[in-house]
């Protein structure tokens, strides 16, 4: 083949991956477009300060559901980050085990689990023992879910490590403890930091599961006993609603969980490229 010919399918191809590339870009604008379209106008102060209002009262927000929101992703978080990120080390630094082997295989398959059926397990195991829904079982929900996104990142960004970094630090007389917290866990904290994120912007948005754990509360509650309510849980009752205002409050609530998780995708490739 030609020079000029391998340039002219070079074009080619890189004509036909824009091409293609523009092609998947214009259902995803148009969705998001529509959703921005439909619920900024139900975006205001009152919207992020008052709780819903019964039916045929108009006006009414979303505080319910935004505190339920970082309740259960806060908690979900405080028992998912060292879970996920021990055995990320752990997977790491005894690669070649019986036991990694079966942790391995227990994230990934728990990885492929779908989230409803995750729902429904969570649902036997905490809320039907316990006898009634409660934040605390939505955040273990979430947590379960969040666990093999850290793990799994943080065992790819620590074999990226040097091993002569680690053995440097030993032979110096540090110790295992410190050599890991004070060495290798901040030299792979770039990727780390992107694995919490990414599972945080992954539940953020989860419904099913909250369906039969958190159930839902039209009121603002604190008590990790009580159900709470959460965006996405209110966006499914709200859309499928018969009445307007509720609708348009559903349509809101959509814009502001895909405006966060922009916000978490944007501040994920931002610490990517960041160098710590």
């Amino acid at each position: 083949m030609t020079l000029k010919r391998r340039l002219v399918v070079d074009q080619l191809v890189k004509g036909l991956l824009w091409i293609l590339a523009s092609l998947l870009l214009i259902p995803l604008g148009g969705i998001i477009g529509y959703v921005f379209f439909r619920g900024i106008p139900a975006i205001n102060w009152a919207f992020l300060t008052e709780t819903p209002r019964p039916v045929g009262e108009s006006g009414g927000g979303i505080l319910n559901a935004l505190i339920g929101t970082i309740m259960l992703v806060i908690n979900a978080s405080f028992v998912a980050i060292p879970l996920g990120v021990f055995t990320g080390i752990f997977l790491t630094e005894y690669p070649s085990t019986w036991w990694s082997g079966i942790v391995r295989f227990c994230i990934e398959t728990l990885q492929g689990i779908p989230s409803i059926v995750l729902g429904i397990v969570l649902y036997v195991w905490l809320v039907v023992p316990f006898g009634h829904f409660s934040s605390f079982s939505g955040s273990i929900a979430l947590a379960i879910m969040m666990i093999p996104i850290i793990a799994r990142s943080t065992e790819e960004t620590l074999k990226r490590i040097p091993h002569s970094l680690k053995e440097a630090s030993l032979a110096l007389g540090v110790s295992y403890p410190t050599t890991l917290f004070r060495v290798i866990l901040p030299a792979g904290s770039n990727g780390i930091v992107t694995g919490i994120l990414l599972s945080i912007a992954r539940v953020s948005g989860e419904t099913a599961p909250l369906l039969f754990t958190a159930f839902g509360n039209p009121f603002v509650s604190f008590n990790p006993a009580k159900p709470v309510e959460s965006i996405p849980l209110l966006i499914f009752n709200y859309s499928t609603s018969p009445y307007e205002s509720w609708q348009r409050i559903g349509w809101g609530a959509s814009c502001l969980l895909i405006t966060l998780t922009f916000f978490l995708t944007f501040t994920t490739k931002w610490i990517t490229k960041k160098r710590f």
